[in-house]
């Protein structure tokens, strides 16, 4: 069962809502007040503000759900307002001008599913926003999306075509020493239990192809 939250502009548009979702089968809505148990939190706004921010960040303050995510309903977002609310948990957005309930209950259930709904406009705003991320602030710090630097990336390369300390340290012109202390701060700042769990960490992430 999905549990969702309802929050509307005006109180037609968030009755008609929670009226449609209370017939679909596996959705409930909660009532006010319990937020915070949501899968899902439903925003449906004509114009994103401020204050449809602070209601997305207070939802995810007080969530304890882990996988909570928001739909927004809307017709029209900002580039700029995007990255904030991703921060936030929103997955999904709907044009209000271009759907109806079902494209909303689509959704919803995409999101509770760990799934994204967003449209095409959206995802391309997403592409840039993690392309100038990764060009204006990792690549000029040396490090990756995945948070690794360059010369971790190089060491997990060579782990991972099954080389040893000693074998790095000359491949790579560094002391074993310090391939060893690159290897025990990656392992701690990332929170990986030893070098394979950093391997497969690297190739999950797509550093390592």
């Amino acid at each position: 069962m999905i549990s969702i939250a309802v929050f509307a502009g005006d109180r037609i548009t968030g009755d008609g809502a929670v009226c449609y979702l209370r017939g679909q089968r596996g959705l409930t809505v909660l009532p006010d007040g319990a937020e915070a148990q949501a899968d899902v939190v439903l925003i449906l706004t004509t114009e994103v503000t401020e204050e449809t921010m602070a209601l997305m960040e207070r939802a995810a303050a007080r969530s304890v759900r882990p996988g909570m995510g928001i739909v927004l309903v809307t017709a029209g977002l900002q580039h700029a307002q995007l990255a904030r609310a991703m921060r936030s948990g929103l997955r999904g957005v709907v044009w209000r001008q271009d759907s109806g309930y079902d494209k909303v209950v689509q959704a919803v259930r995409n999101v509770a599913a760990g799934d994204a709904l967003l449209p095409a406009r959206v995802q391309g705003w997403l592409v840039d926003h993690v392309g100038a991320v990764e060009r204006d602030v990792l690549r000029p710090r040396g490090l990756t999306p995945s948070g690794l630097d360059h010369r971790e990336v190089d060491v997990l390369r060579l782990l991972a075509d099954g080389f040893d300390t000693t074998e790095i340290a000359q491949k790579l012109n560094y002391s074993e020493r310090t391939i060893k202390s690159v290897v025990s701060a990656m392992l701690n700042r990332l929170g990986l239990r030893n070098r394979a769990h950093a391997v497969a960490f690297a190739l999950r992430s797509g550093t390592l192809p």
